[in-house]
């Protein structure tokens, strides 16, 4: 009787089980950590919100030195264009982690021996 192995691609596995192992049914290399900038598109809305909540934040500790408070919507405003740094940031970030969660690359036979 012959038993299906998750290990084996050959022995009928799943592609689940495959691309678990970072095997692809084709048998082809799986794709790599996504770029940083992909990842800084994705990120600009959550990076935009936190620099905007931190402007207000930053706005109302200002209030102690006689200035006055910023509005919520003039840190929105604010917010977007000091977002692009904070979200380009956190894609690098993000990506270290992509890479280092991979591990190091497998060493592949030497060629030309």
């Amino acid at each position: 009787m012959s038993e299906i192995s998750p290990l084996r691609p050959d022995s009928g596995g799943s592609a689940a089980c495959l691309c678990a192992r970072g095997q692809t049914p084709g048998g082809a290399a799986p794709p790599g950590p996504w770029p940083v900038w992909k990842l800084a598109v994705l990120l600009y809305v959550f990076a935009a919100g936190a620099v905007a909540i931190n402007l207000f934040m930053l706005g109302l500790m200002f209030q102690s030195f006689g200035l006055p408070a910023l509005s919520p919507v003039m840190a929105l405003i604010l917010a977007g264009p000091l977002g692009l740094p904070a979200a380009w940031a956190a894609g690098r970030w993000v990506h270290g982690l992509l890479r280092e969660a991979e591990g190091p690359p497998e060493e592949g036979p030497p060629e030309g021996d």
